[in-house]
């Protein structure tokens, strides 16, 4: 009985056979060079999001401990006759919230987690998400934050001008705050993009994979490169060429004969 070789090297042999580039899918040529800037834009944009979303979430703690001040200040206040709050700590916890919400957006738009009224979106594949999540940024989102920047700008701008404090006894300075307003939707409008790069990347590459199929829509696996034939569990080496392992005859079955009737 010829020995025969493991399966590893018939596969390397397979593989020698085939030739270089076969036996494999290829990518259109092109294509991860037309995505490489945009996932990288969009990782940058997801690493600051990210930093800015967690740096702000301490926000909320230290809101919820002035909240609990002024409270506790208020009604304190009544028993003992003296003033214990101020309004410099009732704006500071207005001004802390407008900040979470003003920097928390991109973050929220990252993590997905804006309130959506879903009737169709999560019944649909990955790849219709994906075009309405891209069309949703390219017309509505982006739009948005370019007419609220236009719009804000004058009256930021204005307040930087004149230094804008608060008409009520001790409060605090509102130019600052209303600077967060354009910062705000500079990153938010950096993460629209990011969300549609994403996007499109995801469409491109199912496209890109989608167009890989061969004949039929069948794989284009089933080249020169060798293939196992699940049936049996032996591998065929090459289009068309037959396993090289014997294949032994199955012995016909015998019929037994009635009895008092002699063997057939």
């Amino acid at each position: 009985m010829n020995d025969l070789p493991e399966p590893s090297a018939r596969r390397a042999a397979g593989a020698e056979r085939a030739g270089p580039g076969e036996g494999h899918p290829q990518a259109p040529a092109g294509t991860g060079a037309r995505q490489a800037p945009g996932r990288a834009f969009a990782r940058a944009v997801d690493r600051l999001t990210g930093a800015v979303g967690r740096f702000v979430s301490w926000f909320v703690l230290a809101m919820v401990l002035i909240g609990a001040y002024n409270a506790l200040a208020r009604y304190l206040g009544r028993f003992t006759g003296t003033n214990l709050s101020s309004n410099l700590y009732l704006e500071l916890q207005w001004y802390l919230f407008s900040l979470i919400f003003l920097l928390g957006a991109g973050y929220a738009l990252k993590e997905n987690a804006h309130v959506r009224v879903d009737v169709l979106y999560g019944r649909l594949g990955r790849r219709a998400r994906a075009w309405i999540d891209a069309a949703g940024a390219a017309v509505m989102l982006l739009p948005f934050c370019a007419f609220l920047l236009w719009v804000s700008w004058p009256s930021v701008s204005n307040s930087w001008e004149i230094r804008e404090v608060s008409p009520d006894p001790g409060g605090l300075p509102r130019y600052p705050l209303k600077a967060f307003i354009i910062v705000c939707f500079v990153l938010l409008t950096a993460q629209g993009l990011a969300q549609l790069a994403k996007d499109a990347s995801q469409l491109l590459r199912r496209g890109a994979g989608a167009g890989g199929a061969g004949n039929g829509g069948e794989p284009a696996r089933a080249h020169a490169g060798g293939r196992r034939d699940d049936r049996n569990g032996e591998e065929n080496l090459g289009a068309g060429t037959p396993s090289r392992r014997p294949q032994s005859a199955a012995p016909s079955p015998r019929r037994s004969a009635p009895p008092g009737v002699p063997g057939l």
